[in-house]
Parts: C-alpha cells; structure tokens; sequence
C-alpha cells in the first residue's frame, strides 16, 4: 500500500473540500467550525510529517557522526559467517537508516559491532 504524503494529501483535501461546499444542502450547510476543524486536522498531518522528515535528517547526521567518531579505531565485529574478527574502520556510511562502516574493503553493519579496541592496548 503506497503513503500518501502531504503534499498530495494537500490537493486531495482541497478538491474533497470544494466539492463538498459544491454540492452542501442550502437549507443545511456545513457549518463554519466542521470546515475550521478538518483544516486544523490537516494542518496538524502536515506538521508532523515536516516534524518526522527533520528527525529523519538528525537521525543520519547522528549516525554519521557516531561513524566519524570510529573512523581510524579498531573494532572487534562479527563477520555474516560467524567469525569473530577485528580491522580498522576507514569509512562510514548510512545505508536504508543504518550506519554502515567500511572494514579492509567490507562493509559492516554496526550491529556486528560488539567492541572498540583501546588504541593504547597494541
């Protein structure tokens, strides 16, 4: 099933909208505060998807600087066979919402990531 977003949302509320004032009984027509309340309800959509795109975009950047922070460090990480291995991580990357780190030319997912060595133990 496809999301509606708020811009399209927009256009269909606005023709829903004239085409309820279009065909209103003149003898009872939709009072002012039905038509107050439904804008308000949209406008109340359309902020709080402005609101999860804005924590979207703080999501990545917090990814990308937890990747940053990594970069030059040596971890210990599980590889998609079980193996229990360490590398240097030299690049990050967020890919689908997670971050993603590039370890001797493999990428890793983060969740394989159980240790962070201390640079001074070597």
């Amino acid at each position: 099933m496809a999301s509606i977003t708020a811009s399209a949302g927009r256009d269909e509320f606005l023709n829903l909208l004239v085409t309820q004032l279009k065909y209103q009984d003149p003898i009872d027509p939709v009072k002012q505060e039905d038509f107050i309340q439904q804008l308000s309800q949209f406008s109340m959509l359309e902020g709080i998807e402005k609101l999860n795109a804005s924590f979207e975009s703080m999501m990545k950047l917090q990814q990308l600087t937890q990747g940053a922070s990594l970069t030059g460090r040596t971890v210990e990480y599980v590889d998609s066979s079980g193996a229990r291995l360490n590398g240097v991580v030299t690049a990050a990357s967020v890919k689908d919402g997670e971050l993603m780190l590039r370890i001797d030319n493999k990428e890793i997912s983060i969740a394989a990531v159980f240790a962070v060595l201390d640079p001074l133990a070597h």
